[in-house]
């Protein structure tokens, strides 16, 4: 458990002292709240789906989760390059320990990544409706965080340049985004892109999200979370195996 607690909170604690960081990631879901908040808010009410601000916060919220958590898996490549990697994994303790702790780091970095988002949102217009959910948003929060978190650190275990990492991330990350139901409802698509959004995770925790803050259900919350709950399950047990043949 000490293992665990310490990789833990070195990761916090890299996060906290780089305020660049902090700053420079909140720039981009800004962005979105603002410029498609405020630009399709009129057309999204017009077309009888009422306040965009209200549907788009939810989405913003796990995008900046997504981002943040899917990203940490970089630091893996990071800290092998720069040896400090090599240093953890021969200590006296297993690689799952090891592979546990920098995820709930990473996890808990992009939740609080998440809840400042949250705060910005309240500032831009967004008005949760009920607020006795919040903890219930705040574990669908974690889901997201742990999984993908998880999906970056595995992804990095079997690559040894950065370079290549960013390109299979953005890759992956943009339509894992974009295909959630964050930007807009996920109703009478196209067969084919209706299949897709329902094979993606973030789907259910964007509708989760969204369910517990406005009461606009989807697929419905049990539904989403046992879906993405079980989802986070299998992808951390994939990462730590990867994260066990771990060259370096």
């Amino acid at each position: 458990m000490n293992t665990i607690y310490i990789l833990w909170l070195r990761q916090i604690k890299k996060y906290l002292r780089s305020k660049t960081r902090i700053i420079g990631s909140l720039g981009q879901p800004l962005l979105f709240l603002v410029a498609l908040g405020f630009g399709f808010g009129p057309i999204f009410q017009k077309a009888g789906q009422g306040n965009y601000i209200q549907f788009l916060a939810p989405g913003i919220i796990a995008m900046s989760i997504l981002f943040t958590a899917i990203f940490a898996g970089i630091e893996v490549i990071w800290d092998r390059q720069f040896g400090f990697l090599k240093e953890t994994l021969v200590a006296p303790v297993s690689r799952l320990k090891i592979m546990i702790g920098r995820t709930l780091g990473g996890a808990t970095v992009s939740v609080f990544q998440g809840t400042l988002v949250f705060l910005i949102s309240l500032l831009v217009g967004f008005r949760p409706t009920n607020l006795s959910l919040l903890p219930i948003t705040f574990l669908f929060m974690v889901m997201i965080a742990l999984f993908f978190t998880a999906l970056g650190t595995a992804i990095a275990s079997v690559m040894n340049d950065m370079q290549g990492f960013h390109l299979i991330m953005s890759f992956l990350v943009m339509p894992t985004f974009f295909l959630s139901g964050a930007l807009f409802p996920l109703t009478n698509l196209p067969t084919a892109i209706s299949i897709i959004t329902k094979l993606n995770p973030l789907t259910y925790g964007v509708a989760g999200i969204r369910d517990t803050l406005v009461n606009s259900v989807h697929l419905g919350l049990f539904t989403n979370a046992l879906v993405l709950g079980a989802l986070t399950v299998v992808i951390m047990g994939i990462g730590s195996y990867f994260f066990s043949k771990i060259q370096v």
